[in-house]
């Protein structure tokens, strides 16, 4: 395996007890990564950092905070790269879905939507890649959703809050990429995990271990961006594609 395609090993993890999280963190343990958790739930994360002990992770520390109190990012990251040692990668996995019904009926809801999903994880990022640069190495792997890629009557809020991320991460990447960072924006299309437990079918959504599987090869790969599966390429290809006069009439 080349230099390039080495996984890190020092790895801080934001919003470790999400679905898609916990699966790719235990690939990682098994490969002998050391982790820094950081969610709002003490006893899922305790139970999380347990898990990843037995799965062979050469170190496993923790840091209860809810992420959307952006106040206490720059305590939490530097707490982070001084329990690692250092850090090789950020993975930013913590967001919410929301309910659409709600936010179109009251914007204090589509804001709280859009300060979780874009503007704690500007926070976040602002600060990381400022860290990385100093180091002039790291990388950045970011989910955002294919529902960033076209707004839908369905889900315009969440997709706008992910749209809008999606927007940061490509300016982000034209900054600071020549200093030696990788910013990765992961696209994920509906995962089997708790926030989409409710939807119908979901038992077809992809499985979060497949999921975690792609995003590895991506960080390995040092890609840009990820559709995971990768036929949501295709398909959110095709969704771009639509005129507006046909796709306004649509119901998506």
């Amino acid at each position: 395996m080349s230099q390039k395609n080495v996984l890190p090993k020092r790895i801080l993890v934001l919003g470790a007890t999400s679905g898609i999280a916990m699966a790719t963190t235990r690939l990682l343990a098994a490969q002998g990564a050391s982790l820094y958790l950081v969610g709002r739930n003490a006893q899922k994360l305790e139970a999380v950092a347990g898990d990843l002990k037995t799965r062979g992770a050469a170190y496993v520390d923790i840091c209860v905070l809810d992420l959307d109190d952006t106040t206490q990012h720059p305590k939490m990251l530097a707490d982070a790269v001084h329990s690692l040692g250092g850090l090789d990668m950020a993975y930013i996995a913590h967001g919410v879905l929301g309910d659409q019904q709600q936010a179109e009926a009251d914007y204090a809801v589509a804001a709280a939507i859009l300060h979780t999903n874009f503007l704690s994880v500007v926070s976040l990022l602002t600060w990381l890649a400022n860290f990385f640069v100093n180091q002039q190495s790291g990388i950045l792997a970011v989910i955002s959703s294919v529902a960033g890629d076209r707004g839908r009557k369905s889900n315009y809020v969440y997709g706008a809050s992910k749209g809008a991320l999606n927007v940061f991460l490509e300016g982000l990447r034209n900054r600071i990429d020549r200093e030696g960072i990788n910013v990765l924006t992961i696209k994920p299309g509906p995962v089997q995990t708790a926030m989409t437990a409710h939807m119908p079918k979901a038992e077809k959504f992809a499985p979060p271990q497949k999921v975690a599987e792609d995003i590895l090869k991506a960080v390995a790969r040092r890609k840009d961006v990820v559709y995971v599966p990768g036929i949501w390429a295709i398909i959110m290809f095709v969704i771009r594609s639509i005129p507006e006069a046909i796709f306004k009439k649509l119901n998506l």
